[in-house]
């Protein structure tokens, strides 16, 4: 049986399928329209560098990467409408594909190589070093994802969410569709960009709700070590509602266990334990705040749950790497059926093609550790070794998160991998500097394969929704990689010129300065919390025992509270909303809750960007001007502090007050309830 929707996707999109039927993408097999043409190229190029620069600005500053792909398939559509063209459906599903490259790109290079500036290693930076981590990682990558893409996107059709892809492939549609669909999309992105707007740029409330803004939260957190926190986000409470309850309550109950449980737990040895009427206690957690017991005692136990997650989905997915494996073996040898012999929508690039590319890259990689790293065959073997091996395991770990929450634990694995890298060029007795900047390396090569695996599975997610060639994608993502390596190595240059990273005056560059902080010590000799990696892959063996999905568990214990309670809230709606006692009636709202769901994370993306460069063009300008101001409490704010908002009037003050944090919390809720009673408003009961 075949289900199509000529008029938009069809309606099987989102839903596992019935023995018998099928699956007919909005455009089918024997249909060919425009995909790569000169406009789709260059206006992808372009993005991918437009968005490189911005995002890697923010990510330095505030340590979060937004997702490129929804503002650029804003971006596209609205170009293709301006101009008139026809037929753009596919053309822009190529921009996206190619400019999304540079989101991607970006949180694999400031996750790592910006440690280098942190530890004063800047002469051993440099342009080439960090480009060519880049552009290796997005190969191999791009390379180790192919096999795994029909697995992903086809056989497991209606297994994940993939909340993302979800999003893009709602805002094509609707741009493409127009009508009523189109109305609702620009109304909730509309709505979803006004709200982060006014956060993120005017401050008129707090980005993040949290207890500890009151004196009673205070003391709760230093008294009891609780504490709740929840990012103020349009875009968070979209993806929550597109992730679903099932998803969401799983991520939740990770971070409760980890905030509510754990995290107490530990801070009572602060405060002292009392057995046999002797006290023990541990002064010196007791003068840790709440959020660095989570961050040093904690969140560790995450890493090593994501770890061995990552293991476990390797193990159950060894027929499908195996299978990889014997199909590139038998076209090698000729004996296997050629891709380009399949229908259009799921034409791979050739097996010995793939083959030969991640050889190749591989050889590079080695090559580029050798000659421009280690200068040593011995280390450049073992830093060879240590990205291939996990690079290739991780990268079906990183595909499986985005399919499931649209959340890459892309910096839990990198911290593995740089603790694995240090044992491995320890044993060959490379250590001191020489060993820091190998391992910031290795952990750059490999954080961006894992980047970039996780962000294109929701490309060819989206290609596969809407009838893209997957060939098509595959051959020009490694353009857009290029590209992107390429600007963000320019920009991190740039920034560390203008502001510097780490410090009181630089930008913050929170995933480095982790990475730099951990790495330090590993390659100087001093221990590494391996008991807290081990209890949380024996926890991972527990959740997968009793059927607990255990990597969307470890998301949780890894992603910090305040990212996690937001999307419980947008899966809460999502239950709430669409629940009735008829399938029609379920399959109308969701349709409208996750088109209102879709211009949410479109528009705070969106918003994102423009409060990126806002933030930039105010900090270039602020920085140039020679006053000074004071503030109501009597604080001295100097030019450098300021945005190019507080320039015009606005003051970010506001945010400190905490009845800020109370308006911000009010927002969202009413943020909820909009999307409630407008999903809820598709079809009456």
């Amino acid at each position: 049986m075949e289900v199509s929707n000529p008029k938009g996707l069809p309606e099987n999109a989102y839903r596992k399928l019935e023995p018998g039927e099928e699956f007919i993408p909005v455009v089918p097999a024997n249909k060919l329209v425009p995909e790569l043409t000169a406009y789709s190229l260059l206006w992808g190029l372009f993005y991918a560098v437009l968005f490189s620069a911005a995002a890697a600005y923010l990510g330095l500053k505030i340590g979060q990467v937004f997702e490129a792909a929804i503002p650029i398939t804003i971006l596209a559509i609205g170009l293709s409408n301006a101009l008139g063209k026809k037929d753009a459906l596919q053309q822009n599903v190529l921009i996206q594909s190619i400019g999304s490259a540079s989101g991607v790109i970006v949180a694999g290079a400031i996750f790592t190589v910006p440690g280098l500036y942190i530890l004063g290693l800047n002469e051993q930076a440099g342009f080439f070093r960090m480009f060519m981590a880049s552009l290796l990682g997005g190969f191999l990558g791009i390379s180790f994802l192919i096999p795994f893409r029909r697995y992903f996107v086809k056989d497991m059709h209606g297994e994940f969410p993939f909340p993302e892809a979800t999003a893009s492939t709602e805002v094509l549609m609707a741009g493409e569709k127009g009508g009523d669909q189109a109305k609702v999309l620009i109304q909730a992105g509309t709505i979803g960009g006004v709200f982060q707007f006014m956060s993120q740029t005017f401050g008129v409330w707090r980005e993040e709700f949290t207890t500890t803004t009151f004196q009673w939260g205070q003391n709760l957190s230093t008294k009891v070590r609780l504490e709740y926190n929840m990012l103020v986000d349009s875009a968070v409470i979209g993806l929550g509602y597109i992730v679903g309850l099932k998803y969401a309550l799983i991520i939740a109950s990770g971070s409760f266990l980890a905030w509510w449980v754990m995290t107490p737990m530990i801070g009572m040895l602060g405060k002292g334990v009392t057995i046999d009427g002797e006290v023990f206690q541990l002064a010196a957690i007791d003068g840790l705040s709440t959020g660095d017991i989570f961050y040093s005692f904690v969140r560790p136990v995450g890493i090593g749950c994501i770890a061995m997650a990552g293991l476990i989905g390797v193990y159950k997915s060894r027929s499908i790497i195996g299978g990889a494996f014997k199909l590139a073996a038998a076209e090698m040898g000729g004996g296997a059926k050629a891709n380009n012999s399949d229908e259009r929508t799921q034409r791979d690039l050739p097996m010995p093609v793939v083959t030969a590319l991640t050889i190749l890259t591989i050889l590079a990689v080695f090559v580029f550790f050798w000659f421009g790293v280690t200068h040593k065959l011995s280390w450049a073997i073992a830093g060879l070794l240590v990205v291939t091996v996990v690079a290739f395991l991780f990268t079906t770990v990183a595909a499986r998160a985005i399919a499931i929450v649209g959340t890459n634990p892309v910096s839990g694995m990198t911290l593995m991998t740089l603790i694995i890298a240090a044992v491995v060029l320890n044993a060959v007795g490379m250590t001191g500097n020489d060993g820091i900047v190998a391992a910031l390396l290795i952990g750059g090569v490999v954080c961006t394969a894992l980047s970039v695996s996780g962000g294109f599975i929701s490309d060819l997610k989206i290609g596969y929704w809407l009838g893209t060639t997957p060939r098509v994608q595959q051959q020009w993502k490694f353009l857009g990689v290029i590209v992107s390596a390429a600007a963000v190595s320019g920009v991190i240059m740039m920034l560390d010129k203008i502001y510097g990273f780490g410090g009181e005056d630089g930008l913050a560059a929170p995933q480095a300065s982790a990475m730099a902080t951990l790495i330090e010590p590993l390659m100087t000799g001093q221990p590494a919390p391996w008991l807290l990696y081990m209890a949380g892959c024996f926890m991972a063996l527990v959740l997968e025992w009793v059927g607990v999905p255990p990597l969307a568990f470890a998301l949780g214990m890894y992603l910090p509270l305040e990212l996690n309670t937001p999307i419980l809230m947008g899966g809460v709606v999502a239950h709430l909303s669409t629940k009735s006692k008829s399938k029609e009636v379920e399959g109308k709202r969701k349709e409208r809750g996750t088109l209102i769901a879709s211009g949410f994370v479109a528009g705070g993306a969106i918003m994102g960007v423009l409060s990126a460069f806002i933030l930039f063009i105010g900090r270039w300008l602020a920085g140039r001007a020679e006053w000074s101001t004071t503030l109501h409490d009597g604080t001295l704010v100097k030019a450098d502090d300021w945005s190019v908002i507080h320039v015009i009037g606005t003051h970010r003050w506001v945010e400190e007050m905490p009845g800020s944090s109370l308006l911000g919390l009010a927002a969202l809720v009413g943020l909820c309830l909009y999307m409630y009673r407008s999903t809820r408003s598709a079809a009456r009961d």
